[in-house]
């Protein structure tokens, strides 16, 4: 008697768009995510970095930590947490059937809103380095309500898929984290298919000189790189990103462009 294999879950319709040196021998994810770490972990690139690291802040990530973090950066009448999302979607234009790759994906609460976006039809992938946070991911992530999200734990920096992989690629309050930004760029603008899109939240300094001094304190103490207002729009246009799009709103911009064919 014979019958119709299950469909392929996200997570292994992710599988081919890994690099062939990061693909695993075998399949097995019994966390819910693919591990490509093992033991290994990037290393630490200061105070805040470590906390997202920790078992505390996934926890409250979503609801206090950071809503709380991104108001001081954004300002009082900075956009909301729901802002946030509808930025992501707009800078993104995504649509059903589209691959999303959400960078330092943290609990997943932009890839699920991505994947209820990119339908069944369509992949949004999760990566982050630490574990606690993907194992959140998973737990608020279940297969039945979003069959098209995926988690992996891999370096946010040096991205281990192939070229070409994603219609669209977000990174969210994470860029000012890593310890080479602007190497990250280049691998998410290599994932990307010609025409992609991105979309950035990260730090910007301010103008003013005693302003600045207090956010490059902030910056230090944090492990966090301030970037200049037009460090990003502009490693963007170089690396060949056309439509690039910026809105500043206190410590923090927004950054948007569409890769050129």
């Amino acid at each position: 008697m014979s019958g119709h294999a299950p469909p392929a879950s996200a997570l292994e319709r992710a599988l081919p768009l890994l690099q062939a040196g990061a693909r695993p021998e075998r399949f097995a994810a019994p966390r819910g995510y693919l591990d490509l770490l093992e033991s290994g972990a990037p290393a630490s690139t200061g105070a805040a970095f470590d906390l997202m690291n920790t078992g505390i802040v996934p926890r409250i990530y979503e609801r206090y930590w950071r809503p709380g973090l991104g108001r001081l950066a954004k300002g009082v009448m900075g956009p909301s947490m729901r802002d946030e999302h509808r930025i992501a979607r707009l800078l993104l234009g995504l649509t059903p059937g589209d691959g999303v790759l959400d960078v330092a994906c943290g609990p997943g609460n932009f890839t699920r809103e991505f994947a209820r976006i990119a339908g069944e039809d369509g992949l949004a992938v999760g990566i982050d380095a630490s574990t606690t946070m993907l194992e959140r991911a998973v737990r608020d992530t279940p297969a039945r309500e979003f069959p098209a999200a995926a988690y992996v734990r891999g370096n946010a920096v040096e991205l281990p898929f192939r070229d070409q992989s994603f219609d669209a690629v977000c990174c969210f309050a994470a860029l000012h984290f890593f310890d080479d930004p602007f190497r990250a760029l280049d691998h998410m603008t290599r994932v990307l298919t010609p025409g992609g899109r991105i979309a950035i939240l990260t730090s910007c300094r301010l103008r003013t000189p005693p302003l600045r001094t207090v956010d490059g304190l902030l910056g230090a103490r944090s492990g966090q790189r301030m970037f200049e207002r037009d460090e990003i729009t502009g490693a963007l246009s170089e690396r060949g990103f056309t439509d690039v799009r910026q809105r500043i709103t206190g410590l923090a911009q927004f950054v948007g462009g569409r890769l050129g064919h």
